[in-house]
């Protein structure tokens, strides 16, 4: 990991400026959004790999969250300009950890992850990470 970009140097990257609807009285980013804000990161990597979520429970599999967790350094504001890098690691033969990181200009303001469990959409019970998905995230990482 870059110690200076605080993630992998592939990672895909998007922006997203900060509504007002997303923060509190104070003008900050309500805390829960940063979860919405590793949602969108997680899509976004998954689109750039070719491979969207819609895909992956049409073909039988769902990946529900397990646990998250978010570490809070420094708070995003109404109209901030947010880089917000995410990047898939395969923990098990069925679950997965999506890490993501948000900044403005550079700047670590949270850091974090989902776990998830590959499941089938069918019988909801825990599955091996398909070989298709199990490339994907580790092309991600690669």
């Amino acid at each position: 990991m870059a110690e200076q970009n605080h993630f992998p140097a592939q990672a895909p990257v998007i922006t997203y400026r900060v509504p007002y609807a997303d923060t509190d009285q104070m003008g900050v980013v309500y805390y829960a959004n940063y979860y919405v804000y590793f949602e969108r990161c997680r899509n976004e990597v998954l689109r750039q790999s070719k491979f969207s979520y819609l895909e992956i429970e049409r073909s039988g599999v769902m990946l529900p969250v397990i646990e998250s967790y978010c570490d809070y350094k420094s708070p995003a504001y109404y109209d901030d300009l947010l880089e917000i890098a995410g990047w898939f690691e395969p923990l098990s033969a069925t679950r997965l950890k999506a890490s993501c990181v948000v900044m403005r200009e550079g700047k670590l303001l949270a850091r974090g992850h989902t776990i998830h469990i590959c499941m089938r959409s069918d019988t909801k019970r825990p599955i091996r990470i398909p070989e298709k998905l199990s490339h994907l995230f580790n092309s991600a990482i690669d």
